[in-house]
């Protein structure tokens, strides 16, 4: 190489001494001289770049860090749903199988995506878009990643573990990337896509899909719209310039994405005491989940205040700290399954949380008070926009109904004494009004 270097810099030079000293022929014989000796340097390093090129091409399509967070949620799922003994086997050929099955999805995305992802400053540089790779070969590595991953879930774990992954690749490259471009909807959608892998990683370990399963599957669901959302407001032009339709995208003011928002963060908050009931984690785990959503439902709470760029990024932050710390705390806390809870224990086992614990009176009026501010809250979320000015403090709610009973309980009293010819007229009033 520094031999053809050194020939290709004489022939250079001949070729400089035959044109005239003219200002423009100086000139060109410098540009060309300089476009010469950068390509014959560029030519030495293009061999050991090659290899790393094709690996950070892969790793793009594959969305690496992505499909290393959906095999950190079906480990999840496997820990959980595991008994006594953890099989480290199965757990590793059922996160091999699944980052697989994700990478397969996640390359078809961006086959589809190509158009639409070199449109976005977050997406351009992607190996299609940026021409690094062809569609050609970006569907041998899905279908090689895909084939991969549900063999191993087929051939090492079980049947449904393997028909989920399938339905997971299907419902993500299927469903919801198209849908990205057509409705808002797609965002729910991929909220479901991304509540799957945890029942893959208890199917795994189980067998079979428990009450415990769809807990975890929830706590994926909830999580991922606040999250989502954030992401969505603050790529909110990028989104635009894409071509995809989000919630953010036809909402100026920032009040129906920060809504949005704040009342799936809300669901996070019972999740806990979901997964101490179903028999998936000891009871301390009940209240550091309700902890950690209560954490998270600040930053979603200033973004609802004030759709802001800023607000927006906390609480995106926010969530990306919230899943690690969830999982820990699940891990740390996780029951052996024994496979033996039914619907019925589950509502034995909230009613003995909120039960018995303390002197009989004070916690029972504790849960009626949330669970009054609960139906309060409803109310006002299914009535629309225009109810929100009418939201009250749960306490205020509470009280207009205990005077609303009393008001009742008179009434009914005087027209018990008006039938019996006490009160007279009085009694009939009372009992109009």
């Amino acid at each position: 190489m520094a031999l053809l270097r050194g020939l290709a810099s004489m022939r250079l030079a001949q070729l400089a001494v035959r044109v005239k000293a003219s200002t423009g022929g100086q000139r060109q014989v410098s540009e060309f001289m300089l476009r010469g000796l950068s390509t014959a340097s560029a030519s030495a390093t293009v061999r050991p770049r090659a290899t790393v090129s094709l690996l950070d091409n892969l790793k793009q399509l594959s969305k690496f860090r992505l499909s290393s967070l959906v095999v950190l949620t079906a480990s999840a799922g496997f820990v959980a749903g595991s008994g006594e003994k953890m099989d480290w086997a199965g757990l590793a050929w059922t996160s091999l199988g699944t980052f697989g099955s994700a990478a397969c999805a996640n390359t078809l995305n961006q086959i589809y995506e190509v158009a639409n992802d070199s449109r976005m400053s977050r997406t351009c540089n992607r190996p299609l878009p940026a021409g690094r790779m062809t569609r050609l070969q970006a569907a041998a590595f899905a279908l090689t990643a895909g084939s991969l991953g549900v063999g191993i879930l087929y051939t090492q774990t079980n049947e449904l573990t393997a028909a989920l992954g399938v339905a997971n690749i299907v419902l993500y490259a299927g469903v919801y990337t198209p849908l990205k471009q057509i409705s808002v909807l797609n965002t729910w959608v991929g909220a479901l896509v991304g509540a799957i892998p945890p029942l893959m990683g208890w199917a795994a370990a189980a067998g079979h899909l428990e009450p415990g399963a769809y807990v975890l599957s929830a706590a994926l669901f909830f999580w991922q719209l606040p999250h989502f959302f954030a992401l969505a407001w603050l790529c909110k032009d990028d989104y635009l310039r894409g071509g995809f339709r989000m919630l953010s995208g036809i909402d100026p003011t920032g009040r129906k994405t920060a809504g949005a928002a704040f009342r799936n963060a809300l669901f996070l908050l019972p999740l806990g005491v979901a997964a101490y009931a179903a028999g998936v984690t000891t009871q301390p785990f009940a209240w550091e989940a309700a902890a950690l959503a209560a954490v998270l439902c600040v930053p979603a709470s200033s973004f609802l205040a004030t759709p802001t760029q800023a607000t927006a990024r906390k609480l995106f932050r926010s969530s990306l700290m919230y899943l690690p710390l969830l999982m820990t705390g699940l891990v740390v806390h996780r029951l052996p399954n024994d496979h033996t809870m039914t619907m019925g224990q589950m509502q034995q086992q909230v009613s003995a949380l909120f039960e018995g614990r303390v002197e009989d009176g004070v916690l029972p009026a504790l849960r009626a008070s949330v669970e009054q501010s609960v139906l309060s809250l409803n109310e006002v979320l299914s009535s629309g926009k225009a109810k929100v000015a009418e939201l009250r403090c749960p306490s205020t709610v509470h009280g207009d109904d205990v005077e609303r009973a009393q008001r009742q309980s008179r009434a009914s009293n005087s027209s018990n004494a008006s039938s019996s010819g006490i009160e007279g007229d009085d009694g009939g009033t009372q009992g109009g009004g």
